[in-house]
């Protein structure tokens, strides 16, 4: 299983981003060679926030295009959404902790914590130094 990153996401939806293209290929390599991904319900939330921000887009998404998006990678069959439960809080706020991590981590650290619970390995992202602090996690592209 494949983590799957707000910002891969993101590049993959929005055909301005520079990584639209690399985006789509890879997922649908992965798709094809049988892998699955994993994402969590704030990665959803966070793909809407941003998506649909015009600050980053001269294109954003509307609201009315995101969501959709968003169900559409929530209900794929190659997809699973990751539970967080108690063990995955314990792990996120202990590398909170022992990275003293502040505010501006908070979310990357929770999706980090989900990954490293559900035993995931290889994500996709265009932020890998977001995550390879918490241990071994292999970023693509």
């Amino acid at each position: 299983m494949i983590g799957i990153d707000t910002s891969f996401l993101i590049a993959w939806a929005i055909p301005e981003h520079p990584d639209h293209a690399v985006c789509r290929a890879l997922s649908l390599a992965a798709a094809q060679a049988g892998n699955t991904f994993a994402l969590t319900h704030g990665i959803l939330a966070e793909f809407i926030l941003a998506a649909t921000d015009a600050r980053h887009f001269s294109q954003p998404l509307t609201m009315a295009d995101a969501i959709p998006l968003a169900g559409f990678w929530s209900q794929a069959a190659e997809v699973n959404l990751l539970p967080q439960d108690a063990t995955v809080t314990q792990q996120w706020m202990a590398w909170l902790s022992e990275y003293q991590l502040g505010r501006n981590r908070l979310l990357d650290t929770l999706i980090a914590a989900t990954w490293h619970c559900a035993g995931i390995t290889e994500i996709y992202t265009l932020n890998p130094k977001d995550f390879t602090l918490f241990g071994p996690f292999t970023a693509y592209p």
